[in-house]
């Protein structure tokens, strides 16, 4: 079974792949001069920076391997591009209104990107699945963990191409 794409917007990816290239080329080779440094000072076993070096060493690898496989699997989508500009798809700026007229503009994006209190919303998150196709006038209903909330699309936009 291949996995799911990891839809993402180009300036999701570029962000993706600069923190790649700050962990590889920056840190790792700095943090592993420093342990072999350390290492060469004796006994290991209550040796502060070898020790920690070494934990430290294996979290960046560990999100090296996170971040390439999130590339790899990644699909850029350019929400400048859409055609169907009428409906909320991926990389749309949705505005929304709840039932007590409270308004809020969310912008439905790669999950890698998202960030709520910025308005940015994972693509699979519950509301941005409700929000997928909906048009300016629609009601949308959602099972949020505070309960059920119907929302009425008030605009789409998307960026300029």
């Amino acid at each position: 079974m291949e996995p799911r794409p990891n839809y993402i917007t180009p300036a999701g990816y570029a962000t993706l792949r600069a923190e790649y290239e700050r962990l590889f080329g920056t840190e790792r080779p700095a943090l592993v001069e420093t342990i072999s440094w350390a290492a060469g000072n004796g006994d290991r076993s209550e040796n502060g920076d070898y020790i920690y070096g070494r934990k430290r060493l294996r979290e960046i690898d560990r999100r090296l391997g996170w971040l390439s496989k999130r590339m790899k699997a990644a699909k850029v989508v350019d929400p400048a591009r859409q055609e169907d500009r009428a409906r909320a798809w991926f990389g749309a700026s949705v505005t929304i209104a709840d039932e007590d007229d409270q308004e809020r503009t969310l912008t439905l994006v790669g999950d890698d990107e998202a960030d709520a209190g910025a308005g940015r919303i994972g693509w699979s998150a519950p509301l941005a699945r409700a929000l997928r196709g909906s048009a300016v006038g629609d009601l949308r209903r959602v099972t949020l963990p505070a309960g059920e909330k119907e929302y009425e699309v008030v605009a789409v936009a998307y960026p300029a191409a």
